[in-house]
């Protein structure tokens, strides 16, 4: 989800530290013959401890976990491939992370820990080689009672939504990407489908976490509430999430609506009717033709108009047509669950970029947010050629996706302090440094990861005096 982060200058120094360039950082790619040292006796006490089918070393597992999304960035595309795992390691339970860790504070072997790999910035790739922490293969679900469940970092967000459902219960929120790990939607996410209401998952999502610092004994240890901030968005570099305890309400009949639109305003005005619609919807998106035109073919979907969609109770099926037909729109279609709700799911916050740039090349995003973008949005879109918006409706405040023509680096970020002049917030997606809370961060690493082991180069040096 979109936060207000601009810069404030554009000097070749402060172009360096925005996009990742800077000057005092370690080279990303290592020599070929230049591994790290103890990676040896490091895979052997590995072996014994996860069995040897657990360490894997064969270059097409190497490069699978060396690489994400980040390719969807032309800026981070100049920079990779930015490093390259040495060993990959698949524990199959939580209770093998600790003494994975250890291991790696004993032989000084960097860790960078990942989960689908479905991050679109580089979050949980590796910058310094040494191990990648594969957990998919830590995906129990643990427990679950009323309002939580707790489920390893591997675990599905599909299966624990499947699984809270047997229990006529419902996640607050998950990714567009429903495959996603808990883990790595607390470690490198953010928000999506329940955010409207819920906002952001650092924000009562998450009841409780277990977390395995990078010690000489790491013991596990466990925060709840508020005090888990420092855990969550971090990327992995103040810990590794072991198991996560996450925040579910009364399951609900949810549907789809799809409607069309002619006029920016009309639709735009639509959305933030639905977005206050009583029961509260699941998720409101709109997006232009020029983006509905790149995505699969479907009888609700209209490629030469605007697409506003919505996931609403079923009880508010009637209430969501005439907010539609009030403002001039049509509604193409209602589509009942799983089908519906999950199209528009998977239609919401960065997959219209994805389906765009699969589409189309030369086009970079920004993360955006502002009810600048409601309305007239003439002069946003005169910022970078060939706009294309796509937004996401929230009780607190309209989110969404720039997507325009790229021409180089500067241009982006002179349109940043462009978009910034018109009330546009912008966050940056075009690195892989943590963002958020970045000193409560530092001072767990300090901690949790003394030999600053966990995913290096991300965290960014704290400012000299």
């Amino acid at each position: 989800m979109a936060e207000h982060r601009t810069p404030a200058a554009l000097s070749e120094e402060e172009l360096q530290r925005l996009t990742g360039l800077v000057a005092d950082e370690q080279p990303l790619v290592a020599a070929a013959d230049d591994s790290t040292p103890g990676l040896e006796e490091f895979c052997a006490a590995a072996a014994d401890l996860i069995g040897a089918e657990a360490v894997v070393r064969d270059d097409a597992s190497l490069d699978k976990a060396s690489v994400d999304w980040a390719h969807m960035s032309p800026i981070l595309s100049a920079k990779l491939p930015a490093g390259r795992a040495e060993v990959v390691l698949r524990p199959t339970s939580h209770e093998q992370i600790p003494g994975i860790l250890a291991l790696a504070h004993r032989h000084r072997v960097p860790v960078t820990a990942r989960g689908k790999g479905t991050g679109n910035y580089g979050q949980a790739i590796p910058l310094r080689g040494g191990v990648v922490l594969d957990l998919t293969g830590c995906g129990r679900i643990l427990d679950a009672g009323d309002g939580w469940i707790r489920a390893e970092a591997g675990a599905k967000m599909s299966d624990i939504e499947a699984h809270a459902r047997s229990l006529g219960q419902e996640l607050w929120m998950f990714p567009s990407t429903f495959g996603t790990t808990v883990g790595g939607f607390l470690a490198g996410g953010s928000g999506g489908t329940g955010s409207l209401l819920h906002r952001t998952n650092s924000e009562g999502f998450v009841r409780e976490l277990t977390v395995v610092p990078c010690t000489g004994n790491a013991e596990p240890f466990t925060k709840k509430g508020q005090d888990a901030l420092p855990y969550i968005h971090a990327y992995g570099t103040s810990g590794v999430i072991a198991t996560a305890t996450v925040s579910l309400q009364r399951a609900r009949d949810w549907t789809g609506l799809f409607a069309a639109f002619d006029d920016w305003a009309a639709a735009t005005a639509a959305l933030a009717d639905l977005v206050r619609l009583e029961p509260a919807p699941r998720l409101v998106s709109l997006d232009e033709a020029g983006l509905v035109e790149t995505f699969q073919p479907d009888p609700a979907l209209d490629p030469a108009a605007l697409s506003v969609r919505a996931i609403i109770e079923t009880e508010a099926e009637q209430d969501a047509r005439e907010i539609v037909t009030s403002h001039g729109g049509r509604v193409l279609e209602v589509r009942a669950a799983p089908e519906g709700p999950a199209l528009i799911s998977s239609l919401s916050f960065n997959h219209p970029t994805y389906h765009l740039m699969k589409a189309k090349d030369g086009y970079f995003h920004l993360e955006i947010s502002g009810d600048a973008l409601l309305g007239d949005p003439t002069a946003v879109k005169k910022v970078f050629p060939d706009t294309l918006l796509h937004l996401e409706g929230m009780r607190s405040g309209t989110v969404g996706m720039l997507m325009a023509r790229y021409e180089d680096e500067r241009h982006v970020y002179e349109g940043i302090t462009a978009l910034a002049a018109l009330g546009v917030g912008v966050h940056d997606p075009h690195n892989w440094f943590v963002d958020r809370r970045i000193e409560l961060v530092r001072q767990a690493a300090r901690t949790t990861d003394p030999r600053g082991l966990l995913n290096p180069g991300k965290l960014p040096a704290a400012p000299t005096p």
